[in-house]
């Protein structure tokens, strides 16, 4: 049975482990402490992903990621109401301890009660935060499940995430000239102007009703009495619309042919990477089948909802694992005002459990 004091002590014990992304080990630890309590064969792919599984036939995978971002050291979660919060000076670290303690809770009542229940298998990663790299460095011929939930969307555990886009980063890197900037600028070419005049060419913001686009880091100059030499702009673009993204690739291109044409001296090079792939669920999805199923089978009606951003489950798709992400009671995910609420986080813990018994 779904003990919810224990999973609120868990939850609120998980996020006093500090596990910034690449920082994970003290949680790594920590959980596979508690895994092999359940008498699961915990191991460490060479990223050190955390790999877990009882041995056996068909089994279904559970996941969710050890790292929250920053600032996420030192949290204090308190209880007010139905609700956990920090205390303010912190994220809570619900995204994603929320899907860890969930998992946890339900493996323990499983093995409490002697529950039936199909093979299992789990995998929890580093670094999502910072691109699912963990997932991108998954050793996937340590992974015999077919399909996957991952415990890492907002909201209750009835929200789906039933359509996450394609994101592509992108670096522009700007050399121009230094000089003295009081004595003789006119020598000088300015990477930070040429930064400037770019970026003004660029989309800015949402785009459309699937699409997005982001100028996150300018970096450049030296010192304040020199015309800036390099300068490294850095942003993404995400869409669900394939045609878009490739609007959105001419439009970088040709705004750069635009602004170099008007430096011909400066020197600008770009470079442009896809972090990960879109999909949309449908409903013959083996996974998301098993998820609607077990959802109304606890008298919650599934939530259809696509997102803007990604999760591990993008990466698995890849991989020809079939992945649905749920939501798992965190709300005002990357925020200070971050909270969970604990009817919810039960909810997301009888999912867990629903999702491994055999009936």
């Amino acid at each position: 049975m779904i003990n919810r004091n224990r999973l609120v002590k868990t939850f609120m014990d998980l996020v006093q482990i500090d596990s910034p992304s690449g920082e994970e080990e003290a949680m790594a630890q920590e959980l596979t402490r508690r895994l092999e309590g359940f008498g699961l064969k915990v191991t460490r792919d060479a990223y050190g992903n955390l790999i877990a599984n009882d041995g056996r036939e068909n089994p279904i995978l559970l996941s969710a990621h050890l790292d929250t971002v920053e600032p996420g050291r030192g949290i204090k979660p308190t209880i007010d109401g139905d609700r956990i919060v920090s205390d303010g000076t912190t994220i809570l670290g619900g995204d994603c301890k929320c899907g860890v303690a969930a998992i946890l809770e339900a493996l323990e009542s499983i093995m409490e009660d002697g529950t039936p229940h199909l093979g299992i298998e789990m995998a929890f990663t580093r670094e999502e935060e910072i691109g699912l790299v963990g997932a991108r460095n998954l050793d996937f011929s340590m992974i015999a499940s077919k399909e996957a939930v991952v415990f890492d969307g907002e909201g209750p555990a009835s929200q789906i995430t039933s359509a996450s886009p394609t994101y592509i980063g992108f670096d522009i890197e700007i050399t121009g000239r230094s000089a003295h900037a009081g004595v003789e600028p006119e020598k000088g070419i300015s990477a930070i102007r040429i930064a400037a005049e770019l970026i003004t060419r660029l989309p800015q913001g949402r785009l459309d009703d699937e699409t997005t686009f982001n100028v996150g880091t300018i970096e450049g100059g030296s010192v304040r009495n020199t015309v800036a030499e390099n300068t490294l702009v850095r942003g993404e673009f995400r869409s669900r619309n394939l045609e878009t993204l490739d609007d959105i690739r001419t439009q970088i291109s040709d705004a750069i042919k635009e602004v170099q044409a008007m430096f011909p001296e400066a020197e600008i090079g770009h470079h442009l990477h896809t972090e990960f792939e879109t999909y949309t669920l449908t409903d013959d999805d083996a996974a998301t089948a098993r998820v609607k199923a077990a959802l109304r089978g606890l008298g919650m009606e599934p939530v259809m909802h696509p997102s803007g951003g990604g999760t591990d489950g993008n990466v698995f798709r890849l991989n020809d694992i079939s992945a649905v992400v749920v939501g798992m009671a965190d709300h005002g995910m990357h925020t200070v005002r971050e909270y969970v609420v604990i009817p919810e986080l039960v909810d997301t813990a009888h999912l867990c459990e629903a999702l491994l018994r055999t009936s």
